[in-house]
């Protein structure tokens, strides 16, 4: 059985019951609620949980297969959620599933690939027994509190990253290892941004949800959620941002210094051109140069050279391009 942990709780405290598993019939009394957690659950255990708490066949379906986006939907009386979880590993973001199945009195999670437990979280919500015997919305919003805070991590480590590859972007050109990181935190942000939109959507609708197992009162934790979401969102696109800049910066550097190089080279074209084409005039062979007979006319040649080269030598230089 892959059910993780399983607790009954009266008047927001845990009742030690460890005989009665999963699988059996609930007991319940009036008052009471189960909290049951599972990971990565076979079927057969789901179809026997489906078929104790009268669960709907399609959301136990989307509980089975993981990959599902955020989401909400209503089942008659019953709640079920779906959040997806994230965390940083190895420079990737890897992204879990956990679905919540919410009745009057009972609430069970289901997770798929996250590798963050319940176990604090459960220990967590018992330290608050005048708010645990709310009932189960305090543990649905608990959950998601969770999960939305397991994102903050996550982003401020990119941010980091961000922050200094901008501030190398401003000293000199982006090599090429650099551009790929710029591409692939991009890559990164923009799933992670698909994956925030749904998820502000369905904390926004569980903070005006309407169910006999969501006490109005709890409207203003589900809004804190849904707070946190846009925050995170927001964070999520000033990075994005902040990485277009720094591409474009770092685009802006480089031209700029291939046009240095260029206007340098440009410039020396021109003063090797001087002398070149001086030599290549005196050096047609034809017979009537009559200032190839003078004495003085090679050192004036170099003295014409010289002159000239100077001059644009000064002038380059001048300009700014040598």
């Amino acid at each position: 059985m892959s059910v993780v942990a399983a607790s009954i709780y009266r008047n927001g405290r845990a009742v030690p019951d460890p005989s009665r598993p999963p699988e059996a019939p609930w007991r319940l009394e009036k008052g009471e609620f189960v909290w049951i957690g599972l990971f990565e659950p076979e079927e057969e255990e789901l179809l026997t949980l489906a078929e104790r708490f009268g669960l709907h066949p399609l959301a136990v379906e989307d509980a089975r297969v993981a990959h599902q986006m955020p989401k909400l939907e209503i089942y008659g009386d019953q709640l079920f959620v779906v959040a997806r979880t994230a965390r940083l590993e190895n420079d990737e973001i890897c992204y879990g599933e956990t679905a919540i199945f919410v009745g009057h009195n009972f609430i069970i999670t289901v997770r798929h690939g996250s590798a963050r437990a319940h176990t604090e979280l459960r220990r967590h919500l018992e330290t608050a027994p005048d708010r645990l015997k709310h009932g189960v919305d305090f543990v649905l919003h608990g959950v998601l509190d969770f999960i939305v805070d397991g994102y903050a991590p996550i982003i401020d480590a990119i941010e980091e990253e961000v922050l200094a590859l901008e501030s190398r972007s401003l000293d000199c050109p982006l090599d090429k290892e650099e551009i790929h990181r710029i591409f692939r935190l991009r890559r990164h942000l923009t799933r992670f941004s698909r994956m925030l939109g749904p998820m502000q959507e369905m904390s926004a609708r569980l903070e005006h949800l309407d169910l006999p197992c969501v006490d109005p009162e709890m409207r203003p934790y589900f809004r804190d959620v849904n707070d946190h979401v846009r925050r995170v969102e927001a964070r999520v696109g000033g990075l994005r941002e902040v990485l277009r800049s720094v591409f474009d910066v770092g685009m802006l550097i480089e031209q700029q210094q291939q046009s240095i190089v260029t206007r340098k080279l440009a410039a020396w074209a021109a003063i090797l051109a001087v002398p070149t084409a001086i030599a290549g005039l005196y050096g047609m062979n034809f017979e009537h140069m009559p200032e190839l007979k003078w004495a003085f006319g090679y050192p004036t040649v170099l003295l014409v050279i010289a002159a000239l080269c100077g001059l644009l030598y000064v002038r380059f230089r001048k300009v700014g391009w040598l």
